[in-house]
């Protein structure tokens, strides 16, 4: 990964009143755009409502922006600014995939996973038929040390992939297995927020997941998505899916030997697979998880701090941390691909 490096001022024509100013976080990198205020207390919100034409094109060109020194501190402060640089509500977390903490309203915790382990990039939700176009970070306290949300541009993910890689998934595109109710990872109950079997199969119907119910309240669902999308805006071509994010050999080797161990493949609390159902190579999965590798972008947060990512051309992580660290999300704009 790519460490922290010093702010580079570069001043871009962004703001027709000069209220803010922009910068680059690397010499090397346009990825995120540093966006701070230029004067005392300017109101992000406002300054947000005032420019939303400059800040979706930035947003499209960049696809991170990281709002710095501005004063908000506060869950219902990050909606504000969240409403400010969207259209529509807040989207509510469903068909989850990781725990996390309902703050206020449709603002969560970032995923409540413990502060060793890291969180392999991903966009959120490419693995079902309706995600968020915009996902928006707080950071209310930055980690003692690590912690950082290291950030991927999944146009340049797509390059770095082989030609012969990108012919396989356009063919077969591919599949994500979830095994519910073997006592790890989260329950259907949580993932799809209800506790009605009905309600479940009705969700699954509408977002074409395949289901089937096992014995003792056990589900196994099955979707198949392509692994590469197009921005239904920018028309950008990007790597969009959780491919290695959810395969068995993406795990720590203790974690992964264990559930081999315990879990035939098919049974595992998730897997990937080709699109036709049949194993994706261990050198495809090596050569994805290199492409990410080398396009991560890494900074140290602050408090204060929000990153507002098209959740299209940017994926996301988490890393390692110690001491406290309180990180908040909220999500917007759905968008609801037809296959």
């Amino acid at each position: 990964m790519q460490r922290p490096a010093s702010i580079i001022r570069k001043t871009l024509t962004v703001s027709s009143d000069q209220l803010v100013q922009t910068s680059y976080l690397q010499t090397d990198a346009t990825l995120p755009l540093v966006v701070q205020p230029a004067t005392l207390r300017v109101d992000l919100v406002t300054w947000i409502q005032n420019n939303r034409r400059q800040v979706e094109d930035e947003l499209f060109r960049h696809g991170a922006i990281l709002f710095r020194g501005f004063e908000v501190g506060s869950a219902a402060q990050f909606e504000q600014v969240i409403r400010a640089a969207s259209s529509g509500e807040l989207m509510e977390y469903r068909e989850r995939s990781s725990p996390r903490s309902q703050v206020s309203g449709r603002i969560y915790s970032s995923t409540d996973y413990p502060a060793d382990q890291i969180i392999f990039p991903h966009n959120e939700h490419s693995y079902s038929r309706t995600f968020p176009m915009k996902i928006f970070f707080f950071c209310k306290t930055p980690a003692a040390s690590g912690g950082e949300t290291p950030i991927v541009d999944c146009r340049r993910v797509l390059d770095r992939i082989s030609a012969d890689t990108r012919a396989r998934f356009l063919q077969k595109r591919w599949m994500y297995v979830r095994n519910f109710g073997d006592g790890l990872g989260l329950s259907w109950q949580t993932v799809f927020q209800t506790t009605d079997r009905s309600e479940v199969e009705a969700y699954c119907r509408r977002g074409d997941i395949e289901f089937q119910w096992k014995d003792n309240d056990r589900l196994r669902t099955r979707q198949v998505r392509p692994a590469i999308a197009t921005h239904p805006k920018s028309g950008a071509a990007v790597w969009f899916n959780h491919v290695a994010f959810f395969h068995v050999s993406t795990l720590a080797a203790e974690t992964r030997n264990a559930l081999l161990a315990q879990f035939e493949d098919d049974d595992l609390p998730n897997n990937t697979y080709y699109g036709d159902g049949s194993r994706i190579e261990a050198e495809v999965l090596d050569e994805i998880r290199e492409a990410y590798c080398q396009e991560t972008v890494t900074f140290d947060w602050r408090e204060s701090d929000i990153l507002m990512l098209d959740n299209m051309l940017t994926a996301h992580a988490r890393s390692a941390f110690s001491g406290k660290r309180e990180v908040l999300v909220g999500m917007s704009e759905p968008f609801t691909r037809e296959h």
